[in-house]
């Protein structure tokens, strides 16, 4: 048994020897592959992590004609959450906008002395889930809203959150092509390498075939080769993501965004995945080069 595995160590040694041209240019692109894959899903995951964090400010107030009936606003409360998930909802009468506009104004709250409350709208606050899916749907909330019974307005920071909804499509269609990308790569890349392996040992392997060699033993080190280059590839591009991260994060710290956003690598679950896929896509590479090339 241990002279068997030490052969077909061996003969991957001897594989690699042959063709480390080809093997370095694989890894290389295999390396890249996951890095850019592993790259742009580490900015969709933080993407979200921040769009949780920022939602926590978010608000649409729409704005009313008359004040709503206490016996109504289950009905309002039903629409709103019938469209999107939200975690509060206020409604504000007029007289509430008056207090609440008295407060805002501290010590200058006197010159609202001589005023009634009848200047002010009444409102309804809805404060939307905390999650990223929740500010990408966020216009076409603002919208429904706007068709809700006696609304006259909706009011929101609609201009940064549209931008950080458009820039949120854009990285997760980077990330569907990127991962994409991963698959052909890794498989098919490794396919060709070791269908040149095959073509160039053919000779051999019919004569090792001819004098009695297991199919097994004649398989097992190419097989090994698409393994290396998975556990090798995909560990190189993690690993330079994880340095890519830190050096991103120590240049760009200090105040505004930065310091009130908290970026994170990937969780190691998340990590071990990407690693388990990349071997998986190496190996499968593997065995259909082995299937379609090695016809013993």
């Amino acid at each position: 048994m241990n002279l068997h595995l030490s052969s077909i160590i061996v003969q991957t040694a001897r594989n690699l020897k042959h063709t480390w041209g080809t093997q370095l240019m694989t890894l290389i692109t295999v390396s890249l592959s996951v890095l850019m894959f592993s790259f742009f899903f580490l900015i969709f995951l933080n993407l979200k992590q921040a769009g949780g964090q920022i939602s926590k400010n978010i608000r649409l107030i729409i704005y009313l004609n008359n004040d709503i009936p206490a016996a109504a606003q289950p009905q309002y409360i039903q629409k709103i959450k019938s469209f999107n998930k939200v975690d509060k909802i206020i409604f504000k009468t007029r007289n509430d906008a008056l207090r609440q506009l008295r407060q805002q104004l501290g010590k200058d709250g006197d010159v609202l002395d001589d005023l009634t409350a009848g200047f002010l709208p009444p409102s309804i606050e809805v404060y939307p889930a905390r999650d990223l899916v929740s500010l990408a749907k966020i216009k076409r909330f603002s919208d429904f809203l706007a068709t809700l019974p006696g609304a006259q307005k909706v009011q929101y920071g609609h201009k940064w959150i549209e931008r950080l909804s458009y820039f949120t499509q854009l990285i997760r269609l980077i990330v569907l092509l990127s991962g994409g990308l991963l698959v052909l790569t890794a498989t098919f890349m490794v396919s060709s390498t070791i269908r040149l392996t095959v073509v160039s040992r053919n000779d051999e392997l019919e004569i090792l075939h001819i004098l009695g060699a297991s199919k097994s033993y004649l398989q097992m080190p190419l097989i090994i080769e698409g393994l290396l280059q998975g556990v090798i590839g995909s560990g190189i591009g993690l690993l330079c993501l994880y340095f890519l991260f830190n050096y991103i994060r120590s240049r760009f710290t200090g105040p505004g965004l930065m310091s009130i956003i908290h970026f994170s690598f990937l969780p190691p679950p998340t990590t071990a995945a990407i690693l388990i896929i990349s071997i998986l896509l190496c190996t499968t590479g593997s065995i259909i080069s082995i299937r379609k090339f090695l016809r013993f």
